[in-house]
């Protein structure tokens, strides 16, 4: 019998998505499903860059530049301009989503059993593009004890081998919701300049940014050629679906790199840029909304959560998730256990099982990931269920 690939063996399964099949039972039951498992915000997408769609006289749909429309590509500059990212049209690539971009990177940076470093925990799917990239990913364990901090420099430097080529980092970050520091992206300039390492910025939730003050990898002047910036907007405006995001550097010979493997898939998604051209044209104001609803989830959700006995959960800087330490043996058993054999209210709630978000075998075996993408009703509710949940589970630990 024909027998898939290696490589299809190692792909690993969605922690965020594997749980869907139990969810959808538990539904059939009649049992309301919180979701918070997963970043897909319920937040409206704007009516305006929908209608920029409706509205589009195309009479046939071809195929665009394969880095993406010019026009889409020079109103970006101007949205970076905005955020102080300095940029040309030259210098992005329109991909089919952040994901798109982040494999690019990989691609174009990186040869088969190259090393990449990423703190852990990271966003799971880094595991599924280091596989489909054949890279091996190489952790830095941060502690929710200090909120998920960039671990000591040192930590770094002792990983680093002549197979390193670049370090990973999400800013916001996904899934610990930490914001990096001026000085944490200094520390990373400064390891990646000395080693001569690519630093690779995912940058998904720079809008959503709550203490501190934000820093993109590319305002990092010693490493400017060094630096690749992953984006999308799919969270910035609450259009995952749309499957658009920008693989951005100044780096010519990676952007020609970058360029051939965007040429080999074509183009990106036509009537999505035309959503995301117009979404450029959303005033400044746009955001106060959807990062005021966020903040007040965050601040609903953290409190509750530390409000049962036996949880931690530090307070996240940005982004719309947290890591929260449970009193329990197993979180992928318990994440399984809240579909399968619990309801409070005929309610329960959806969780990541925060395993695997690590690379480490091992690690955050009690910790899951929530996302605070649902309205403060329904967190309330979710930490009902939650709370009654810890009660009741029968491999709880203390």
């Amino acid at each position: 019998m024909l027998k898939p690939s290696t490589r299809g063996d190692q792909m690993p399964a969605s922690p965020i998505r594997k749980l869907v099949p139990f969810a959808e039972e538990a539904k059939k039951r009649g049992i309301k499903v919180h979701h918070l498992n997963i970043g897909q915000p319920d937040i409206e997408t704007p009516p305006s860059v929908m209608d920029a769609v409706k509205q589009a006289d195309i009479k046939v749909l071809a195929y665009s530049h394969s880095a993406g429309n010019e026009s889409y590509r020079k109103k970006l500059v101007s949205y970076y301009q905005k955020v102080g990212i300095t940029l040309d049209a030259g210098e992005i690539i329109i991909t089919t989503g952040g994901s798109e971009a982040i494999v690019f990177g990989m691609m174009a940076c990186l040869d088969e059993g190259d090393e990449i470093i990423i703190p852990e925990p990271f966003y799971a799917n880094y595991n599924g593009f280091a596989v489909m990239a054949g890279v091996k990913i190489v952790p830095i364990t941060s502690h929710i004890e200090n909120g998920f901090a960039l671990p000591p420099i040192t930590e770094f430097e002792n990983k680093i081998t002549p197979k390193t080529k670049a370090i990973l980092i999400c800013n916001p970050n996904n899934p610990t919701g930490y914001l990096y520091s001026k000085e944490e992206m200094e520390q990373l300039e400064d390891i990646c300049l000395r080693h001569q390492l690519f630093l690779f910025s995912d940058e998904a939730y720079r809008e959503f940014c709550y203490e501190g003050t934000y820093t993109s990898a590319m305002q990092l002047e010693k490493i400017q050629e060094q630096v690749i910036l992953m984006d999308t907007i799919s969270k910035r405006y609450s259009a995952c679906g749309a499957r658009i995001g920008a693989f951005i550097t100044k780096n010519k010979e990676v952007y020609q790199a970058a360029m051939k493997f965007a040429q080999a898939r074509l183009s990106p998604p036509g009537l999505a840029q035309i959503l995301g051209e117009a979404a450029v044209d959303l005033p400044d104001a746009y955001f106060d909304e959807p990062k005021a609803a966020y903040l007040s989830r965050r601040n609903v959700l953290v409190k509750r959560l530390n409000a049962i006995p036996g949880v931690f959960c530090p307070t996240p800087g940005g982004a719309f998730y947290v890591i929260a330490r449970l009193p329990i043996d197993d979180g992928d058993r318990f994440c399984q256990w809240l579909l399968e054999s619990f309801s409070h209210n005929n309610q329960t709630v959806m969780l990541a099982p925060a395993s695997g978000f690590y690379e480490t075998k091992g690690l955050g075996k009690n910790e899951v990931r929530l996302a605070y993408v649902i309205n403060n009703e329904d967190i309330d509710q979710a930490m009902d269920c939650l709370e009654e949940a810890l009660k009741a589970y029968p491999g709880r630990t203390n």
